[in-house]
């Protein structure tokens, strides 16, 4: 409480040593009068030294016109004392509403913003960490602020592209894939991103636009991982078994030793070779580090979310056949066979006025061998 005291204080004597010549500042009716006699007496006194022949004429005349000058304006008309009066009182009003209002401003803005029992926050701190939820939403949303003023940034959609897929915001990842591809032209790596953006979007199953990519990034790098794995996959999904194992195998062969998804790929190929569900995780053949255990599983729960959500919407809204489809294939590839035949038998139900879309169901069923 003191250093509230000693602050205050220190406040008002500065605002009161400021002010107090406007408040109280003299007239100065005295002092002009004063000044017209001294003048008036110097002129008389020039003449006194020309009658004496103590001054020359030509240097009189200009002590004269130097006095009578000064005389001039000593004797100007002053405010009339009315006036005068007001104007102190105004000056004294402004001064101490000042008084007031300048401490009263200054401390009511130090209450909320110094307070002396705030603990310091270091520099540091007062940047939003990039490695919480919130410090990713404001990254994020500075980025995509930049990238709406200037959309054809190239570098904002390449930072922000991996982030949304990281996020499990495929559509939104896609989308800042095809930017970059727009932008910056063809690449292999790029391409390939887009179609596994384009993957996810889908629910984990390889669409046509997303199979169109992969082709294209496989014409500019055959030995491209992740195009290879998906196209297995693609095979895998559409019941081409023999297909997809010799993808697999492929890719098997001509990988390092020492590649972080080898484990994981084999693993694959020997589940599809013995018929038992295959991983339900999102493994992209790729030279980068193997995640951690604990990152694997949360982008297995991040897939899962995914087609519980396409579910519920569907259950809720309902959906075309090709949306059902994807529910389908989605719960296939997850190795849940026995929601995947939920979800059929909710399609057939939801599509029975729609002949065509009822034949594409059997046809889909028939391809993942759960009819019944």
């Amino acid at each position: 409480m003191t250093l509230w005291f000693v602050l205050a204080g220190m406040t008002g004597l500065a605002a009161l040593c400021a002010l107090w010549p406007l408040a109280f500042r003299g007239e100065r009716g005295a002092q002009s009068s004063s000044e017209v006699a001294f003048y008036k007496a110097q002129l008389g006194e020039i003449e006194r030294d020309v009658e004496r022949g103590q001054l020359p004429e030509d240097q009189a005349a200009a002590a004269r016109a130097e006095a009578a000058r000064r005389l001039i304006a000593a004797s100007a008309p002053q405010s009339p004392p009315g006036a005068s009066g007001e104007a102190l009182a105004l000056r004294r009003i402004a001064a101490a509403l000042i008084l007031i209002l300048v401490p009263a401003v200054s401390l009511a803005l130090y209450a909320e913003l110094g307070r002396p029992e705030m603990p310091d926050v270091p520099l540091a701190g007062r940047k939003a960490d990039v490695r919480t939820a919130e410090g990713i939403e404001a990254a994020i949303a500075r980025i995509e602020a930049h990238l709406a003023a200037e959309p054809s940034d190239a570098k904002g959609w390449t930072v922000l592209a991996p982030i949304y897929m990281q996020l499990g915001r495929f559509d939104d990842a896609a989308n800042a894939y095809r930017q970059v591809l727009r932008l910056t032209g063809e690449s292999a790596g790029r391409r390939a991103d887009y179609g596994e953006a384009l993957v996810g979007a889908a629910g984990g199953v390889v669409t046509a636009e997303a199979r169109a990519a992969f082709d294209a990034a496989l014409a500019a790098q055959p030995s491209l991982p992740s195009a290879r794995f998906y196209l297995a996959l693609a095979a895998e999904q559409d019941g081409d078994k023999a297909k997809a194992m010799s993808l697999y195998q492929g890719l098997l062969g001509d990988a390092p030793k020492d590649a972080p998804w080898v484990a994981a790929l084999s693993a694959r190929l020997a589940a599809l070779q013995s018929g038992a569900p295959t991983p339900a995780s999102r493994v992209a053949a790729t030279s980068e580090p193997a995640a951690p255990p604990d990152e694997m599983q949360q982008r297995q729960a991040m897939i899962r979310g995914m087609v519980e959500r396409l579910a519920a919407r569907l259950s809720q809204d309902g959906g075309s056949a090709g949306d059902w489809g994807r529910l389908i294939r989605s719960y296939t590839v997850l190795g849940q066979t026995d929601k995947a035949r939920d979800a059929l038998a909710a399609a057939r139900k939801a599509l029975a006025g729609d002949p065509a879309g009822g034949h594409d169901l059997d046809a889909l069923a028939h391809e993942l061998g759960i009819e019944g």
